[in-house]
């Protein structure tokens, strides 16, 4: 047995690893984090100080009982994960859970998984920084009230399954604040004047723009009128050098930025890349704010432009970072061999190595050295002045390698990299042409995954490690969507002086296409304005900035983090309290006029299944009519024509194959709907420009689609695609394809390879099963479990053994007993169901009479916790 148990949080690291130690070491991996807060409200009792109860998840319960044996078989345990603040926490879970000894203990840390990293932190352990634990204590715990408090709020004040957090309710108010801003914004035209002209040799242009704009067309058009008999010449001439800086080594944020222009990277995929290179050596660790180097990197970076450059293309510089919280211990993310110039991975892996060593590279090499020039040339017949720049390349520095991208959509019609001809003062010049075009200010831009990361970053919200899943959260609540928004055509008047003449043309362009921005929806608008009316703190940037700020100095041992948690907590859970006392319900709600047909209020709203349109009120004696909104829809911005356009859905076309048509639109959009069955309108479609020829289309296409493709056991095999990939259905049952068949070309063997394990799976899927009672024992991914109706409930222990159900003791177990597990974890779950009968039975005046009364709001729980530290 090895005398020294290393444990990493990843096996891939692990895996690493074990190379660069001798036998005497045994690597392991904890799989991440070991333990988490139990659910419910009593993982954190308030009253004792913020204590946790912790719980070791069942996933992780085989993992947790290896590495206590093989601890409790070495000399030394060395806990080695990440050497960020979740880092130091997974040791200290480590510490507790296996129960290690202090003197048996060694924590080290490693910013690069490479052989000498490895022994020198070997060589200088440390012991578990508190300080780190208790900054990732505060959050986690301060996260879980705010959720767990403000999450049953919206239940009861918007709707059901909502939730709220510290950190990505303010991404959504940043995207919902931008949207209106969009919205709202009236473009302002002006007109930009640009020229080009010949010095005499015909190869030679000189292209020259007026610095200022005309706001009227008339005297735009008066400007070229002048220009018609005009004389132009250089009359000043400026040349003098510039130069360029590489940008600093990459930070998380930086690499998410750049890696989402440069490669098309989401922030999510960005960061799972990174995690394999750091975790194959590949480069450093991928969580940081740091854009400093060591000294030893900066010297392998110098060596190698040497070696691939040359002297002069060296210029070493140390960069400092200008977030406040950043750890200047730590580096930016950098390769861990500067001549390993490319690596051999998957696709993903090889372009984000290659960026990552280019910005790295390029941060120590010389700046970029230009010759600027500007000219001014004078028109005789006015007193403005057209200016041409042009700049040329004298030495290429770090460009040789890379240039830094922009988020800046602003692409006026200039060309930044234009090359001036030889000029003199003095110099005559011949006009080719003379545009004055229309141009449109533009609305500030919506947020790209990536530029959403800087602005996060600028406020001081959130820290490296909470970015990407930031993102993915807000759009996996539903408040945000990524989509695509095609342009729409817009109209400008071009004036052109040319041969001697002033003509205008009236062009078009197309203005608002977007790709792969982040969009509000309808209920993340909703739940934005409610939390800003009742908890202007949770969804402050300045307060949120302050709180990463308090985490910071818990972090360096400068406060003390249950003062920090109960200075937050106590106004929060008060403001909790008042809005269930005295708000009102949030919908979204809009009155956009009155129905020309009925004279009833029209009003736009978010409801239980989506934004809706509604006619009428709730108290009126007629009831008011719904009508759902198009995907392309807004609460925000629709109008009352658009509003009606939709109860011209569902509508009646003519039958077919004597079976009736209509045309709707449902919870998953618009529908064709023939017969019984209900076909989904091709994306971006208008349901009201469907006619019959067009139904009959979309009908023919899904017969065709669902035409069987094989039959087994004489049943039909057909195909799809669905909402989880491409899928085949044969006997009720629909069986994903997985990406190892080619689905286009399905053969039979593959066909029946799919539904033969499918069948096999079903067959041990139950133990036992009661359709009547809705109740049955499953096999599941992590064990046997009872499902009750719609609920998955845990089995617990066998009072008969005091261990775990087994398989064949599951096989024996009567309805009754199971009856009983139910009702420990529902209490009267069957006891309502008989009730509800009873109600439907006897009849509305019945069922009211013996409702119960309105309980009063409840207050937020007391968290209840025992600290198991």
């Amino acid at each position: 047995m090895a005398k020294n148990l290393l444990i990493v949080e990843s096996p891939a690291k692990a895996k690493t690893i074990e190379g660069y130690l001798g036998k005497d070491f045994l690597v392991k991996s904890s799989y991440g984090h070991i333990r988490d807060l139990v659910k419910g409200d009593m993982a954190i009792d308030i009253a004792n100080n913020f204590s946790q109860t912790y719980e070791v998840p069942s996933d992780k319960k085989q993992v947790v009982a290896e590495l206590k044996k093989l601890a409790k078989e070495a000399e030394m345990v060395w806990l080695a994960s990440d050497e960020d603040r979740e880092g130091e926490a997974i040791s200290w879970h480590l510490y507790e859970t296996l129960g290690l000894k202090e003197s048996k203990t060694k924590r080290i840390v490693f910013h690069e998984i490479t052989k000498p990293a490895i022994l020198k932190a070997i060589e200088t352990p440390r012991t578990i920084d508190y300080n780190l634990v208790h900054a990732q204590q505060a959050r986690r715990v301060l996260d879980r009230l705010v959720g767990f408090e403000l999450s049953p709020v919206l239940w009861k004040k918007i709707k059901p399954s909502l939730s709220a957090g510290r950190v990505q309710s303010v991404a959504v108010r940043l995207i919902v604040d931008r949207e209106r801003e969009y919205t709202q914004f009236n473009a302002t035209a002006a007109f930009k004047v640009s020229a080009q002209f010949s010095t005499g040799n015909a190869k030679e242009v000189v292209k020259a723009e007026l610095p200022q704009r005309f706001e009227k067309e008339a005297d735009a058009e008066k400007f070229l009128q002048d220009c018609i008999a005009a004389k132009y010449s250089v009359s000043q001439l400026e040349t003098k050098p510039a130069k360029r800086n590489p940008a600093a080594p990459f930070t998380t944020s930086t690499l998410q930025q750049e890696a989402s222009r440069k490669l098309g990277f989401s922030v999510s995929r960005t960061m799972q890349v990174a995690q394999r290179l750091y975790e194959s050596g590949k480069i450093t660790y991928m969580r940081t704010d740091s854009v400093n180097l060591s000294e030893t990197a900066i010297l392998a970076a110098s060596n190698e432009i040497k070696s691939a450059w040359g002297e002069k293309y060296l210029h070493t510089r140390t960069y400092k970072t200008k977030s406040a919280g950043a750890q200047e211990a730590h580096e930016a993310i950098r390769p861990t061999y500067f001549n390993a110039h490319t690596i051999s991975g998957d696709s993903s892996e090889e372009r984000l190595y290659e960026l990552i060593w280019k910005r790295a590279i390029a941060s120590q090499m010389s700046e970029a050295q230009f010759e600027k020039t500007t000219a001014h040339i004078s028109i005789s017949s006015r007193n403005e002045h057209l200016i041409a720049e042009g700049e040329v390349l004298k030495f290429d520095g770090f460009l040789t390698v890379y240039l830094e991208s922009s988020d800046d959509e602003e692409q006026e019609d200039t060309d930044n990299n234009n090359m001036l001809p030889p000029l003199a003062i003095g110099q005559d010049l011949k006009l080719r042409i003379m545009n004055a075009t229309e141009r449109f200010s533009r609305p500030p831009a919506r947020y790209t995954e990536a530029s959403l990361v800087k602005k996060l970053e600028e406020l001081g919200i959130g820290r490296p490690s909470t970015y990407a899943p930031t993102i993915s959260t807000i759009q996996n609540r539903g408040y945000v969507i990524k989509d695509e928004k095609e342009g729409k055509q817009r109209a400008f008047t071009a004036i052109v002086l040319e041969n001697g003449a002033v003509h205008k043309e009236i062009k078009t362009e197309i203005t608002g296409a977007e790709k792969n921005k982040l969009f509000p929806t309808d209920i993340g608008e909703v739940v934005n304005d409610f939390l800003v009316a009742h908890f202007k703190d949770i969804v402050n940037f300045n307060f949120t900035a302050k709180v990463e700020k308090e985490f910071d100095e818990i972090a360096q041992g400068l406060q003390e983090w249950t003062k920090m948690l109960h200075s937050f907590y106590t106004p929060f859970h008060q403001e909790v309290e008042i809005t269930l006392e005295t708000a009102e319900r949030a919908n979204g709600e809009r009155l956009l006029g009155l129905d020309p047909v009925s004279g009833k209020n029209v009003y736009v709203k978010v409801g239980k299944y989506g934004p809706l349109v509604q006619i009428g009120q709730i108290d009126d004696e007629e009831k008011p009519r719904y009508a759902s909104l198009a995907k392309s829809q807004s609460v925000a911005t629709i109008t009352l024509e658009d509003a009606l356009e939709q109860f011209k859905l569902p509508f009646q076309l003519e039958d077919y194959q004597e079976k009736e048509v209509s045309v709707g639109v449902g919870r998953f959009g618009p529908y064709v709907k023939w017969g019984e069955a209900f076909i989904s309108v091709p994306k971006n479609e208008d349901p009201l420009s469907i006619d019959k020829d067009r139904a009959i289309e979309i009908i023919n296409e899904k017969v065709l689609a669902d035409a069987p493709v094989a039959h087994f056991q004489d049943l039909p095999v057909t195909k799809g695609t669905g909402r989880f990939g491409p899928f085949i259905k044969w006997n009720d049952f629909f069986i994903n394809v997985p990406k190892a068949y080619n689905f286009e070309a399905l053969s039979e063997s593959d066909i029946k390879e799919l539904i033969s394990k499918k069948i096999e799976k079903e067959a041990n899927r139950y133990i036992q099963q009661w359709a009547a009672e809705k109740i049955a024992i499953e096999n599941g991914r992590w064990g046997p479990f009872i499902r009750f109706g719609k609920e998955m409930l845990k089995l617990g222990k066998n009072p008969a053994t005091n261990e775990k159900y087994t398989q064949e003791d599951l096989k024996e177990i009567s309805l009754e007993e199971v009856k009983k597990l139910i009702e420990e974890q529902i209490p009267n779950a069957f006891e309502v169901k008989v009730k509800k009968k009873a109600a439907t039975k006897t009849g509305a005046a019945t069922a009211k009479k013996a409702a119960p009364k309105k309980a009063a709001p409840k207050k937020a729980a007391t968290k209840k916790v025992a600290a198991k530290k």
